[in-house]
């Protein structure tokens, strides 16, 4: 067994129990699976994480701090309000690689257990997405490049709520979805909807 310092350890344990926990669930993987896999002892899990459950807690906090340095690194280079939303409604992280494995780990895991400690994870998870995206709406609206009609909350719950969607007919294997027969994508649709025609801003 190879010694890795305690952070790099953390990791290693956590992308393997992802690996697991997408091949056996979450319900039946078992940390003497872990072990493993990992190619670690099972004292060693519990030095990093009091129990499966902890482990997994840790995996949907790491995915939600990967999913906003992702769209932080994404809009990074757009100033434009209106720019920001178009790129934001076109991240994903359900369905671009570095993010559709883990978040079907999740999708598969909430399916099997009912766990207050794991919906807690989760509540707290979606409100810092929804935080991030309803940040991004407010300053667009105060540029007038998005309705003020309704809250920036409700606007951002739209497109999460939109985007689990999405993400959920993808982890499905659904053929065709999110796009007619003239290949507009629904992607599009939304931006056009929230934001409006590029570079003409909205009414509000």
């Amino acid at each position: 067994m190879t010694r890795l310092p305690a952070a790099k350890r953390r990791e290693q344990l956590l992308d393997s129990a992802a690996d697991l926990f997408a091949t056996h669930g979450y319900a039946r993987a078992t940390t003497s699976q872990l072990a493993r896999a990992a190619g670690v002892t099972e004292p060693i899990i519990y030095r990093h994480f009091d129990s499966k459950r902890a482990l997994f807690v840790a995996l949907i906090e790491r995915t939600g701090e990967d999913t906003l340095r992702e769209w932080e690194a994404d809009l990074a280079d757009a100033a434009d309000p209106a720019e920001r939303l178009r790129r934001l409604i076109g991240d994903n992280p359900m369905v671009k690689p570095g993010g559709k494995g883990a978040y079907r780990v999740i999708l598969q895991a909430i399916t099997e257990v009912d766990d207050p400690q794991i919906q807690a994870a989760l509540r707290n998870h979606i409100s810092k997405l929804h935080r991030f995206v309803a940040d991004e709406i407010r300053l667009a609206q105060q540029s007038h490049k998005v309705t003020r009609r309704f809250t920036a909350e409700l606007i951002a719950w739209l497109l999460i709520d939109v985007g689990l969607g999405y993400g959920v007919l993808s982890a499905w294997g659904i053929d065709g979805h999110g796009r007619d027969e003239a290949g507009v994508h629904v992607q599009s649709v939304i931006a056009r909807l929230v934001v409006g025609p590029e570079n003409r801003p909205d009414e509000g």
